[in-house]
């Protein structure tokens, strides 16, 4: 186990590994100034559990994993989401506080450079998919992430496909796609109309 001090000077390296001051560490972690200023200044006295969990949480990796991995396999994965830009770090915070499902959480602790790529509305679609009995539950996650991926790697070839002379049938062949489910749209859109005219 490491010593307080060793702990802070591995958070403070981490930290300035992903380009934050004292005060973006402060907020993205959620703790106040004094205490994030002991642990970047390397002299905290005692880390109380919440505040390792705080900056683990902030730096997108699990309790165990800062306290054991060493610098040099941690620094690699700092300088990766530091590229990824700061909303990847606010939207990871904003995933570990409101995700509930104990099998997402676990995820997430597991895998911090795959909740990493996730986008915005990726990570919105899973915290939408919680709950008692939700589709999580029924499905489990791992169904939801490869939909995610397959859905990724599409966008992906549809982009390339774009950029070439097959863009008028990529063109063609999406909306002849996209006409076959618009009906249904059209339906679920229309029968509230429907129903309030009948009254």
């Amino acid at each position: 186990m490491e010593t307080p001090s060793a702990l802070g000077a591995k958070i403070a390296r981490l930290v300035e590994e992903r380009g934050w001051n004292q005060e973006e560490f402060a907020r993205i972690a959620g703790l106040n100034r004094l205490t994030v200023r002991q642990i970047l200044q390397a002299r905290p006295r005692r880390l109380r559990n919440a505040t390792i969990s705080a900056c683990a949480r902030a730096l997108g990796l699990s309790v165990n994993e800062l306290r054991t991995l060493p610098l040099e396999v941690l620094l690699p994965r700092m300088t990766r989401l530091a590229s990824a830009g700061p909303a990847t770090a606010q939207s990871l915070r904003r995933l570990y506080e409101r995700a509930t499902q104990p099998e997402l959480v676990a995820w997430m602790e597991r895998n911090p450079d795959a909740a990493a790529r996730l986008t915005t509305d990726e990570l919105d679609e899973l915290l939408s998919l919680q709950g008692t009995g939700g589709p999580l539950t029924r499905f489990g996650l791992q169904h939801f992430l490869q939909m995610l991926e397959r859905r990724r790697l599409l966008r992906q070839k549809m982009e390339a496909i774009a950029g070439t002379e097959y863009l008028d049938l990529l063109e063609k062949m999406v909306e002849l796609l996209y006409e076959k489910i618009q009906p249904y749209r059209d339906r679920r859109q229309d029968a509230p109309a429907a129903e309030n005219s009948s009254r």
